[in-house]
C-alpha cells in the first residue's frame, strides 16, 4: 500500500528522541477495561497529533489514515501490524482525554529552554474560532463570526510556540478564564527569566489585567479600547502630521499579532 505521509517518519524518530509522547504517555493513564480497550493512549495520542501535523485535522479523517502504512508505523503497537484507531475512538480520545495535557506543551517549551536558556519573553494572548458543524457540548452561536463555535483562549512565545490554551463555550467574552490561562505560565516562568512582557488586544484592557501586571512587575501592552478621547486625539494627531510632518504625536501601540484569528472585543 502506497502512502503520501512518509515525510512524517522523520518526526516520528524525532519525537523519540526528545521523549515527547512518552511524557504524554506518563500522564494519559489507560484506566479502561475489557477487550475494547484495544489501542493504548499512546497511541492515540500519537494518531491525534502526526495526523494534524500532516494536515488533517478531523477525526473522520482516521477512517482513512487507519489503513496507511506510515501512519500505522507511527502509532506504533498493534496499530503497526493492523490498523489504527476509527473515527469513533477518536473522537472519545480527544473529548475525554486531552484536557489531562493542557500544561504538557509548555513542559515542551522547558525542554527545549532547558537547552537554550533564555533572558527574556514575550507572551501574547488572543482568542479564536473554532467553528463546529453538530451539537457538541458548549458549541454556541457567536454572533461575531456569525456561526456555532467553539471560543478558544491561546497564549503564545515570541518564537510562535504555543505555551497554554483553554477550549471555552462559544458566547464567551474574548478575555474570560485569562488568569486560569495566562498565570501558570507567568509561573512556570518566573524563576527562569529576567524579564517577562505581555501583549495583547483591547479585549483585554481591564483593570484585574492590569492590576496583576503590575503587582507582578511585568510590562505590558495592551491596546486601549476606542472611545470618544481616544478618537478625537488621534484625529488631532492626523491633522497635525497633514500640517506639520515632522510634529511627533502619540497613536495607537502597534501590537504584533498573534498567528491566530483575532477575537471578538466582546460575545453577541
Amino acid at each position: 500500500m502506497v502512502t503520501s505521509d512518509a515525510g512524517l517518519l522523520a518526526y516520528r524518530e524525532l519525537d523519540d528522541v526528545l521523549g515527547l509522547s512518552a511524557m504524554a504517555s506518563e500522564t494519559l493513564a489507560d484506566a479502561r477495561t475489557g477487550k475494547n480497550g484495544r489501542h493504548a493512549l499512546a497511541g492515540l495520542f500519537r494518531q491525534s497529533v502526526f495526523g494534524r501535523l500532516a494536515g488533517y485535522e478531523d477525526v473522520n479523517d482516521a477512517e482513512r489514515l487507519r489503513h496507511d502504512p506510515a501512519m500505522r508505523w507511527i502509532v506504533g503497537g498493534k496499530a503497526a501490524h493492523g490498523s489504527e484507531a476509527s473515527p469513533s475512538q477518536m473522537g472519545r480520545f480527544e473529548t475525554q482525554w486531552l484536557a489531562a495535557l493542557t500544561d504538557f506543551s509548555g513542559r515542551w517549551i522547558d525542554l527545549v529552554h532547558g537547552r537554550r536558556p533564555l533572558r527574556g519573553i514575550v507572551l501574547d494572548m488572543d482568542s479564536s474560532v473554532s467553528p463546529t458543524h453538530g451539537e457538541q457540548e458548549n458549541s454556541i452561536w457567536n454572533g461575531h463570526y456569525a456561526c456555532t463555535c467553539y471560543h478558544p483562549l491561546f497564549v503564545f512565545n515570541q518564537f510562535g510556540d504555543l505555551e497554554r490554551c483553554a477550549l471555552r463555550p462559544g458566547n464567551v467574552h474574548s478575555a474570560d478564564g485569562w488568569g486560569d490561562v495566562l498565570k501558570p505560565v507567568f509561573v512556570r516562568y518566573q524563576d527562569k527569566v529576567s524579564r517577562i512582557y505581555f501583549r495583547a488586544d483591547a479585549s483585554f484592557a481591564n483593570p484585574d489585567v492590569y492590576e496583576f501586571f503590575e503587582a507582578e512587575q511585568i510590562k505590558y501592552a495592551i491596546r486601549l479600547p476606542a472611545n470618544r478621547f481616544y478618537r478625537t486625539g488621534s484625529a488631532t494627531c492626523s491633522g497635525a502630521r497633514s500640517a506639520a510632518p515632522r510634529t511627533k504625536c502619540v497613536g495607537s501601540m502597534a501590537i504584533s499579532p498573534i498567528r491566530r484569528e483575532a477575537g471578538p472585543s466582546r460575545a453577541e
